[in-house]
């Protein structure tokens, strides 16, 4: 199933079941939770066997070492499927949400949660925020853009809360274009582009050794990377030159500012590249210093089908001791090799079936244990999904039904069941996509793994192209891995997760005396939601001795009040309540965006935004109406009913008691109030220690305590005594049968108290109070339909043009055992052609897209 296995409990921890779609209150504490995969512990003990060794302390510690590090901090992988990648002020981002397991690419069905911002570019703030509710691995919902939204790139950013314990380079990015509505074109076309000019034209070009440094009297290749002022790969040519400004050899890039070149570095010796620029002077780069004794590592990929040959190189022929070569996939251990150091040239050969499909990391340790050179490598199995996509039609007429038929089957042909996104849009209206693109294919097994900008990650699985494993083998010599650190894996501690998994949304947060930010110590807390429909849920429990709480496994939809009480040493209520989820994150972190114009011709682009325009107002007046008719304005003559309180489940009550300023002058609780001011109740004490009876509620054991009821909901005589007199609104008291509705709770009579907070026609957000905390806060967004018109079924609204962009989004195409599945759209009025892409992936993480085009004409 994919599911994983907890272990570890929290230092301290108090659980509640209060309401049932909130069930977990407990102080805000570091969480030693430690989660993995079932399947992949059974895979490590496995490779801990294969790896004993006796007699050898360092490899049993290093596999140990990984199998801990791993199993206290599994990874996740997050994939964020758009309909597409241009869009209009106004307009709605329809998204679709995959999240993996980061070792195994199983689907993850623990994280319950799929956080996505929508960032500006130039500003580096958070636009848009959402909160999506997963699913056994998926998360579809939208992000509406304000009509107001200025134009320019945008990155959507998406991440689970246990992502945040890693650094934010683990988090899917997309960058998307928004049109300024308002743009004029003048003439021929129109290149649409966001970022600033730079007055720097000079490309910045990186020399990196294989392996990671230079040796002396050990050849080896230097890989060369050229990025240009807008972010993207530009070729380069020039020489090498040494210390006495001998020609050593001439190099080039040929492929996105990529390419190689062959050095045998001598002792003593400095090198300089010189870079040749057209009318300007040559840009003059050392190249890393040479190391005069050591150990080279240099990997060939390529020449070998059924093997991954490592050449382990040194320049120290009487060493002793042993070196050792590690290669593990994503975290999982694949193969070790012990090599004598005295050995000046020695080839591994690291069988290939081995490795899991994706980027390998292969480490070279010498005799002091430490890691002296690293390289990656892509192993291709071709293991992915064969996604094929028929349209019933190839050619249709405009507003015909028109019928996919999706079949996913697998390397070796047999049908599979698999989860896909599925987009339909018109060609004539966005950019061609980028078949070389970001996909979920290529994003899983290559981009997740690697640091920095991928540019045309899918030309490196495009079978087509005879060059695309030597391009790829180059790629991975000028990129980071980013998955961990041998230090960090290696340390005598590893630091405990800040975030825990999230099957539920969270709220974190402190209480500190009020005005300053010094702890109070232990402080007990109540809170309340208010949901949009007037329902309301409570939770109650207190903080840990640093004044700090944590809620987890929420169940919130939509926009929620919240209202959060805290009290100390009975009514010390000059507190401050901070919550983490109302910090605005500010400037946010992010790699620069890459220049890439979409060019629109003139008089293409008016009429995209037009069009555009016309449906979003259609869309609106359909959502206004919710797919009513709307009827003549008509008078109504009855007379006012007084709206009820949906709190109450009674008709009328035996007593009620109505607070004012002055019976609850000089109370200290409701219980003060009610004393003496309806009949039968007898209140004995004062405070918060009175106790409450109700006369005649008694049986053969004796007094029977009242049941309260807090704003329509079960709670206890701590609670409501509480809550400070000033906040409540009125109290109704029930006896004898008009209790009997609450069933055997009642024996004792109800004492129903309703609070001014609580009442439907209170704004709990505009309420202060010391020790208060209100707030609106994000839950679960709704998942929109998305909508299309059927043009089988005749509406008054068929006879308005129809020139959609996104003619048709389906976030979830299941297929079943035969490895089908069907999915039917209209087609617009525009004589066009259509691009439909689906991307999805098996339960057990194989990925696959698929794309086809239909003609409408």
């Amino acid at each position: 199933s994919g599911r994983r296995n907890y272990a570890g409990a929290p230092e301290r921890s108090l659980r509640l079941s209060i309401s049932p779609k909130h069930r977990i209150l407990l102080p805000k504490a570091t969480i030693p939770m430690t989660t993995f995969r079932l399947l992949l512990v059974c895979a490590v003990s496995v490779l801990i066997t294969a790896f004993h060794f006796a007699d050898d302390d360092f490899i049993n510690r290093l596999i140990a070492k990984v199998s801990a590090y791993h199993l206290h901090l599994p990874t996740e992988k997050v994939y964020l499927q758009t309909d597409r990648d241009t869009y209009l002020p106004g307009e709605t981002i329809w998204l679709s949400g995959s999240l993996f397991d980061g070792a195994t690419h199983l689907a993850d069905s623990v994280s319950a949660v799929l956080y996505v911002e929508l960032i500006d570019t130039k500003s580096r703030r958070r636009t848009l925020y959402g909160q999506f509710r997963a699913t056994d691995g998926h998360a579809p919902g939208q992000l509406s853009l304000p009509d107001s939204l200025p134009g320019g790139t945008y990155r959507l950013r998406a991440y689970t809360g246990w992502m945040r314990n890693f650094s934010p380079d683990y988090f899917f990015t997309k960058d998307l274009l928004v049109l300024n509505p308002k743009a004029t074109a003048t003439g021929g076309a129109s290149a649409i582009s966001t970022q600033k000019t730079t007055k720097n034209t000079s490309p910045d070009i990186q020399f990196l050794p294989e392996g990671g440094q230079l040796v002396a009297g050990l050849p080896g290749r230097v890989a060369i990377k050229s990025v240009g002022p807008n972010g993207r790969g530009t070729d380069i040519e020039g020489f090498l030159l040494n210390a006495r400004n001998d020609t050593i050899t001439g190099f080039n890039t040929s492929w996105l500012g990529m390419g190689t070149l062959n050095i045998t570095p001598e002792a003593g010796q400095t090198y300089t590249a010189v870079v040749l620029q057209p009318n300007r002077a040559p840009i003059r780069i050392k190249l890393p210093d040479t190391q005069p004794v050591g150990y080279g590592l240099s990997v060939d990929n390529l020449s070998n089908a059924a093997n991954i040959r490592a050449y382990i190189l040194s320049n120290k022929p009487g060493a002793t001791g042993e070196l050792t070569l590690v290669a593990q996939t994503r975290g999982r251990l694949v193969q070790v090799a012990k090599v004598p150091a005295g050995r000046l040239r020695v080839m591994v050969s690291l069988p290939r079936i081995a490795f899991p499909e994706g980027v390998a990391h292969l480490t070279l340790f010498d005799e002091t244990k430490k890691p002296i050179c690293e390289r990656l490598v892509f192993v291709d199995h071709n293991n992915r999904l064969t996604v094929n996509l028929k349209a019933a039609k190839t050619t249709v007429k405009p507003r015909e039904k028109i019928t996919i038929n999706l079949t996913a089957t697998d390397s070796a042909g047999q049908p599979v069941r698999g989860a896909f996104a599925l987009a339909v849009t018109d060609d004539n209206q966005i950019a061609t996509p980028d078949t070389n693109g970001v996909s979920l294919p290529n994003y899983l097994l290559l981009s997740s793994d690697l640091t920095g900008n991928i540019e045309q990650p899918g030309a490196y699985f495009d079978t087509r192209d005879l060059n695309r494993k030597q391009r790829l083998d180059v790629l991975l010599m000028t990129q980071g891995w980013r998955r961990f650190r041998w230090a960090d894996v290696l340390a005598d501690s590893l630091t405990p997760p800040k975030y825990v998994v999230e099957t539920g949304l969270s709220l974190t947060g402190r209480v500190t005396r009020q005005g300053t930010q010094r702890s109070v110590g232990k402080a007990n807390l109540t809170f309340m939601f208010t949901r949009r429909d007037s329902t309301r849920a409570f939770l109650m429990g207190e903080t840990n001795d640093a004044g700090e709480f944590a809620a987890y496994d929420l169940d919130l939809t939509d926009t929620t009040s919240l209202l959060i009480q805290a009290v100390r040493n009975k009514n010390d209520r000059i507190l401050s309540i901070s919550l983490d989820q109302l910090l605005n994150p500010g400037i946010i972190t992010i790699a620069p965006v890459p220049m890439n114009p979409v060019q629109f011709e003139a008089d293409d682009l008016a009429e995209f935004i037009r069009r555009t325009n016309e449906y979003l107002e259609l869309e609106r007046q359909i959502r206004r109406n919710k797919g009513e008719i709307l009827l003549d304005a008509v008078t109504v003559k009855a007379k006012r009913v007084e709206k009820s309180d949906p709190r109450k489940i009674y008709s009328n009550p035996d007593a009620t008691v109505k607070f004012d300023n002055l019976n609850t002058a000089g109370a200290i609780s409701v219980f003060d109030v009610i004393r003496g001011r309806v009949p039968g109740v007898q209140v004995t004490g004062n405070g918060f220690t009175a106790s409450v009876q109700i006369r005649g509620a008694a049986n053969f054991s004796g007094v029977i305590e009242p049941l309260f009821v807090l704003d329509g909901v079960s709670s206890t005589k701590e609670t409501v005594s509480s809550i400070p007199v000033n906040d409540i609104d009125y109290v109704d008291v029930l006896k004898g049968a008009s209790a009997s509705i609450y069933g055997s709770q009642g024996a004792g009579g109800v004492i129903v108290v309703m609070t001014k907070r609580g009442s439907p026609n209170a704004d709990i957000a505009t309420v202060e109070a010391d020790g208060v905390l209100v707030a609106k806060l994000p839950g679960f967004a709704p998942v929109r339909e998305f909508y299309a018109p059927r043009y089988d079924q005749p509406k008054p609204e068929h006879i308005r043009p129809d020139y959609r962009t996104t003619l048709h989004w389906q976030p979830l195409v299941l297929t079943d055992a035969s490895g089908k599945a069907t999915v039917t759209f209209y087609a617009s009025d525009a004589p066009t052609r259509l691009n439909i892409l689906a991307e999805g992936a098996t339960a057990d993480g194989k990925p696959g897209a698929g794309r086809a085009m239909v003609k409408v004409e």
